[in-house]
């Protein structure tokens, strides 16, 4: 499938949602600032605004208040990343040092809450460009279930890294909570400000779970299989965190005793070797993990598609890049 005009689409997408979130993350004192930009400064595909932005045109929604709305769910988003970093104890991302490593995690603390509570004025900023307070209220009610849910999610992740025995059962609870619906509810923000009929904002919820969860099975691959350069981040930093990844789940519930004795001495350990956690990767590929991963992602891909399909769109350009996106999401490679 071709990617060109999605991407390209991407991309002014990303650059007008940067200048809105400019506009509002700004104030004193600048290392407060500073700290809360340092992550959206460093790049990222923006991949929220742009589900946002698309699912709002396939209702007739304007792309500038798609835009507008979008910095909120991005803002939120790396409000995610700047303590979730912290809790995985990563050094980098997006290429480049985390937050805590510069500034601290007590600052890196408060660029989070910072963040937290801006996501919030970019929505209530959409008063000024005529959404009804009705349609807001209930975008609002969406970015607060969104902020409730990952928050479910991150404390799950954190709970399977100590479970030997998860379930692929934990791991859909989780990731849908942790990276999905913070997917969901951008598609729904989108379709509410458009003034979608409830059955529609349902549709595109579902199509945008399931290639959330689609695109958090190709986030544990990558981990294990993507160049780090590409990657932003260290590789093999799950298996550092003894994160139940679906692969890691998959390799504990099918390989023999030993060699899962094997792989859960290195999960978890956080001062493990390269060649440790190179060893460890091996066990997880040979137990037919990322065979069993794909055909997972792509089965919820197609579920994604079918309910973007019953969709009563008005706009099959946007449809089309929505189509390419469940793709995208499934597909990436890094």
């Amino acid at each position: 499938m071709e990617f060109n005009d999605l991407l390209n689409y991407a991309r002014n997408v990303a650059r007008r949602v940067n200048e809105v979130i400019f506009e509002i993350v700004k104030g004193e004192p600048k290392i407060l600032y500073d700290a809360a930009l340092h992550l959206i400064k460093a790049g990222g595909k923006r991949l929220r605004p742009l589900l946002l932005v698309l699912s709002g045109k396939l209702y007739g929604l304007s792309e500038d208040i798609g835009i507008r709305a979008g910095a909120s769910v991005e803002i939120l988003h790396n409000f995610t990343l700047i303590h979730d970093d912290i809790m995985d104890h990563d050094t980098t991302r997006r290429g480049v040092p985390t937050v805590h490593v510069l500034w601290g995690e007590d600052m890196a603390i408060l660029a989070g809450d910072l963040l937290f509570s801006l996501s919030y004025k970019a929505l209530t900023n959409l008063m000024n460009y005529g959404i009804s307070s009705e349609r807001l209220v209930k975008a609002i009610n969406v970015l607060t279930w969104a902020s409730k849910t990952v928050a479910e999610g991150q404390a799950l992740d954190m709970e399977l890294s100590r479970k030997d025995n998860a379930t692929l059962e934990d791991y859909i609870n989780m990731v849908y909570r942790k990276t999905a619906a913070l997917f969901e509810a951008s598609s729904a923000i989108g379709a509410i400000l458009a003034g979608a009929p409830n059955e529609e904002v349902r549709r595109i919820r579902e199509y945008a779970s399931c290639i959330g969860i689609a695109f958090q099975i190709r986030d544990d691959e990558l981990g294990l299989v993507a160049d780090e350069k590409k990657l932003g981040k260290p590789k093999y930093s799950d298996l550092r965190e003894g994160k139940r990844t679906i692969l890691v789940i998959h390799a504990l519930n099918n390989l023999s005793e030993d060699k899962k004795t094997k792989l859960l001495l290195i999960l978890g350990k956080r001062d493990a070797s390269r060649n440790e956690l190179e060893y460890a990767a091996k066990l997880i590929m040979d137990s037919g993990a990322l065979e069993f991963s794909n055909k997972l992602a792509q089965e919820y891909l197609e579920k994604g598609i079918k309910a973007l399909d019953s969709t009563n769109y008005k706009d099959r350009k946007a449809k089309e890049l929505l189509l390419k996106l469940a793709h995208f999401f499934a597909r990436r490679q890094y």
